[in-house]
């Protein structure tokens, strides 16, 4: 299978969105999103313009990708898709990050059950992965109506936009396991 690559992506198609691979135009209004109240306190520290746009595109990665989520033709998010192609431990991971006005409606479960289902129909993944924050309890909801279950606590995994240190919930989600919308 070839590695993912942003111009690469397909465009997938739900209900009240759409996932496209992303393009340089949307960096601007992705970086709104992630500094936006609700998003910086979950991405971590925002420190240096360039490497938060690496980190935006995966460009700084093997085998990731970057979708833009469009509600109503605007860019309302961010999906990345990351896989472990090692055969004896072959999975896929996703993140996600959405624009303060598309929180709470539906549009971040619609787009991972989008994403999800390509990694395991297009992609053959059995298994996908999901990291939040212990503390990100909308977040944490969002993803258990999707499907994934919590696995452990990493704990101290990740820094916080203070410089402290803070757990990371490890949850996952078999094919079967992908709930509806």
């Amino acid at each position: 299978m070839s590695a993912l690559r942003n111009e690469e992506l397909p465009t997938l198609v739900a209900e009240r969105l759409l996932l496209r691979g992303q393009r340089k135009a949307d960096l601007g209004r992705l970086e709104e999103i992630v500094t936006s109240r609700g998003g910086v306190e979950w991405w971590g520290i925002i420190d240096n313009r360039d490497k938060l746009r690496r980190d935006l595109r995966c460009d700084d990665e093997d085998d990731s990708a970057a979708f833009t989520i469009e509600v109503d033709g605007g860019v309302a998010g961010w999906l990345g898709v990351w896989e472990e192609n090692e055969p004896s431990y072959r999975y896929a991971g996703v993140d996600i990050m959405l624009a303060p006005e598309n929180r709470g409606r539906g549009i971040g479960p619609e787009a991972l059950r989008a994403a999800i289902r390509w990694l395991i129909d297009e992609r053959g993944h059995h298994r996908i992965t999901i990291d939040p924050a212990r503390d990100n309890e909308r977040a944490i909801r969002a993803y258990e109506s999707v499907g994934f279950r919590p696995v452990g606590v990493m704990r101290q995994y990740e820094r916080d936009p203070a410089g402290g240190w803070r757990d990371g919930l490890l949850m996952d989600l078999l094919a079967d396991e992908l709930q509806p919308g």
